[in-house]
């Protein structure tokens, strides 16, 4: 088992001020994820999510932690590879820089940006996306590997030209992609990339998501493989507090996961404005269920079918509570054949304090009981 900090940049009443410093209590995070035994960090990539992410620009977050550790893998968890997003060429330079400066430690992930809020900030042509996406990650992967790249696809040219610098693992750093349905795992496996499951429903979801992703690894036949180089790895996101507190724990990150949940309903489904309020002592769990429910009326009013992935970024049933209710769900995932689990800590209405204790945590008491496990097996 792998254990992996991803953040967002996810911010509650986002004034200027209390901006500037997110970014430096996350690379406070990061580097104490360090220290803590954390193998990775990954920083996603969206463009004018207000509440939701204000991670823009991760390879100077990803740089900056870098240059302040010196073990922990750094992943772009995920870059945003349509054309008018991130040339794919520019994305290849910039992330081989990083590569070398931080001595071989970058994973890449490729994913879409796919709101109709970012996509219409940079011109991206929503309908192309999912191609441009593959396209990008064939001509990052060749880019890395020949003296010079030449590339005619169905969707750019390039003509011959080196690619420098080239990174510092060989042939190149691992890629990803970001899968949040069956269709983009059997895409991930069939282009030979590791996935990043951002599943809210838990560990019979993520079960599921294995075996279509272990299904279309069984059936696939190298032909549509981006690189030489294959990466099968399968991580997946667990919301968690933790502290000795079960009961502050589970109030802290049911709350923080709300608000995470409602920022998401606003810009991918059109709901309301997040809710910022924090209520020392309320039942979060029944404010969740609420939530849930106020987006059950709303697609029932709209006219739009209810299916199980509407509601489940409202689904509270995480690592939230004490170090033994985590190894119970890490437990959980590692059955559900998670080979990493994605700690998703910073949200926008945890406080510092809560995320660097929950850190504490699972590097003192929730990793080394698999590292205990991984040695007596």
């Amino acid at each position: 088992m792998k254990f992996s900090v991803i953040f967002e940049a996810q911010l509650a009443d986002p004034t200027v001020e209390r901006e500037h410093r997110l970014f430096h209590d996350c690379v406070q995070q990061a580097v104490y994820a360090e220290r803590m035994g954390f193998d990775r960090i990954w920083a996603v990539e969206h463009h004018a999510l207000k509440w939701y992410a204000h991670m823009s620009a991760p390879e100077i977050f990803l740089t900056w932690v870098a240059a302040r550790t010196s073990t922990i893998r750094i992943g772009h968890g995920v870059v945003c590879m349509p054309f008018n997003f991130n040339h794919p060429v520019r994305v290849a330079e910039r992330a081989a820089t990083l590569d070398l400066l931080s001595g071989g430690r970058l994973d890449l992930g490729a994913g879409r940006g796919g709101t109709e809020q970012e996509t219409s900030l940079c011109g991206v042509d929503r309908d192309r996306t999912t191609r441009e996406v593959e396209e990008a990650l064939r001509i990052i992967g060749a880019a890395w590997q020949k003296e010079e790249l030449e590339y005619h696809g169905e969707l750019i040219d390039i003509g011959p030209h080196p690619i420098l610098p080239r990174p510092a693992q060989t042939p190149h750093p691992p890629m990803f992609l970001a899968c949040s349905r069956a269709d983009t795992l059997t895409r991930a496996a069939e282009l030979g990339v590791g996935a990043l499951v951002m599943g809210f429903a838990g560990p019979d979801s993520i079960a599921a998501m294995r075996r279509a992703y272990d299904s279309a690894l069984a059936a696939r036949t190298g032909e549509r493989f981006v690189s030489t180089a294959v990466n099968d790895h399968f991580a997946v996101l667990c919301p968690t507090i933790v502290s000795d507190d079960r009961e502050r724990a589970r109030r802290i990150g049911i709350r923080g996961q709300r608000f995470f949940a409602q920022s998401i309903g606003h810009w991918y489904g059109g709901a309301g404005i997040p809710d910022e309020a924090v209520v020392e002592g309320s039942d979060e769990a029944a404010a969740m269920r609420v939530a849930a429910e106020q987006v059950v009326a709303r697609l029932h009013e709209q006219h739009i079918p209810v299916r199980p992935t509407s509601t489940a970024t409202f689904n509270a049933d995480h690592a939230y509570g004490t170090a033994d209710d985590a190894i119970s769900v890490v437990e959980r995932l590692r059955d559900a054949g998670a080979d990493e689990v994605m700690c998703l800590i910073q949200m926008g209405t945890v406080p510092q304090e809560a995320c660097m204790e929950t850190l504490r945590q699972w590097g003192e008491k929730v990793i080394p009981h698999f590292s205990t496990d991984a040695r007596r097996a």
